[in-house]
């Protein structure tokens, strides 16, 4: 249960630090050119371009977890096609070196006074901010969560703690209903929560369990998938494999003593309907992060107000916004990250000559929809929904290349390229061509 409880956290702890930076704790007063509020891939990636652009000694970086994880490959983690371990590194060994590491908890943004204070009581002073702090998990929006994850059957993939609770449940099924939930909010990867039901759907039929199998997708969203020329291929496929998908129906409890999810229609609201599981997967409840959200900085409904063309902030031009934080209207994705990361370096890079940033984000974002053990959909789109494909294929239909670049090649670009500031760009799969995967 203890570790239940630090759901609600990002990361866990545990990992010495390493001798290839510096770290910091509580001092009276610290001052940089260039500070970075968290280490995530947004946060890791721009805090070694700006490296590049201030000098390592004039960039700082706050982040209290002791560990950095590849998110996307938490699917496969979920369906045991990866193990959790390769999905993880110490944040010591992904932190540009030279770059001050900041180990401590943001609790407060002035943006006024261009001031950040730490949980510890550091107060840090800065001429420009990154902010890059990802989003909140809310499985306590849910009844019974998240103690329900204490008993069996039950997982999500969206939490270090949980990913193997998943891949557990599905190991462990016999017979009856899988159930496969989607939260009315927005989502990180809002592909994921059919993902893992595609995969789960594999494995049964793997071992030979699928007859006895009821896979049934709760959905609060009135689509399948947000882009139309994707969501057809998905429909197909759905009939194909015989699962059941219900529209606008948003989970609310689970009994995780009983085995029951109930889950309440969207359109008719106080309706609710209880279904038995023999398998749960939760995708939590999500929010802007609380203290972007408790700051200047936030738009209304609490996410970081910026730009949608070149990523500074609305009202303050000295502050600039990357990743999961944002209100930026497209899809949050580690491929968003990625696309913006050289948007965004361009952008800061203007500003530092007071100029006028040149460059425009088109709301670039992708999805590999996975739809087995070997086969992926690559969805890629604008802020329009607009396909913006790199590939000279057709990607709505499954491709085993595709697999194999989710499962295989991103973690390689992602540890090797991303986070070093070296790869990203407006269409970041782009560079795979160049690699020879055609």
């Amino acid at each position: 249960m203890a570790a239940l409880r630090r759901l609600r956290q990002c990361h866990p702890t545990g990992i010495p630090l390493s001798q290839f930076h510096t770290s910091s704790h509580a001092s009276a007063k610290q001052h940089y050119k260039m500070l970075v509020l968290g280490g995530g891939s947004g946060g890791i990636s721009m805090s070694a371009r700006m490296k590049r652009m201030f000098g390592a000694g004039n960039v700082a970086v706050v982040e209290p977890s002791e560990m950095h994880f590849y998110q996307p490959i938490w699917t496969l983690v979920g369906a045991g096609a990866k193990t959790l371990t390769s999905s993880g590194r110490s944040t010591a060994s992904v932190m540009p070196s030279g770059v001050k590491w900041v180990k401590s908890k943001v609790q407060e943004i002035n943006p006024d006074k261009n001031t950040v204070l730490t949980d510890d009581g550091t107060e840090i002073s800065y001429e420009y901010l990154i902010v890059a702090l990802g989003l909140q998990l809310h499985f306590e929006k849910i009844k019974g969560l998240p103690e329900g994850f204490d008993h069996p059957k039950i997982g999500s993939n969206y939490s270090v703690e949980t990913v193997g609770k998943t891949w557990k449940a599905l190991q462990d099924f016999k017979e009856g209903n899988a159930v496969f939930t989607f939260p009315n909010t927005p989502v990180k990867c809002a592909g994921a929560p059919q993902k893992i039901m595609y995969l789960t759907d594999a494995y049964l039929r793997k071992t030979g369990k699928r007859a006895k199998a009821n896979i049934i997708y709760n959905t609060s969203l009135p689509v399948l998938f947000g882009i139309k020329k994707y969501a057809d291929s998905l429909w197909e496929i759905v009939k194909q494999r015989d699962l059941q998908i219900n529209m606008r129906q948003n989970l609310i409890e689970v009994r995780a003593d009983k085995q029951e999810a109930v889950f309440e229609n969207l359109d008719k609201p106080g309706e609710t309907k209880v279904f038995q599981y023999e398998m749960l997967h939760v995708t939590p409840p999500m929010g802007p992060n609380l203290v972007v959200k408790g700051s200047q900085l936030a738009d209304e409904v609490g996410w970081l107000d910026i730009s949608k063309d070149n990523l500074q902030h609305n009202r303050y031009p000295n502050v600039f916004g990357i990743g999961d934080c944002t209100n930026l209207p497209t899809a949050k994705t580690g491929a968003a990250v990625a696309a913006q990361s050289a948007i965004l370096n361009r952008t800061i890079s203007r500003v530092l000559k007071n100029e006028k940033p040149d460059r425009t984000y088109d709301g670039y974002t992708s999805c590999p929809l996975v739809t087995s053990y070997n086969t992926v959909i690559l969805a890629e789109f604008d802020y329009n929904g607009q396909p913006l494909e790199t590939f000279p294929v057709n990607q709505a239909k499954e491709s085993r290349i595709m697999y194999h670049m989710k499962a295989d090649v991103m973690p390689h670009l992602y540890w090797h390229g991303l986070l070093r500031g070296l790869w990203g760009g407006p269409a970041p799969y782009r560079k795979l061509l160049h690699l020879g995967m055609k």
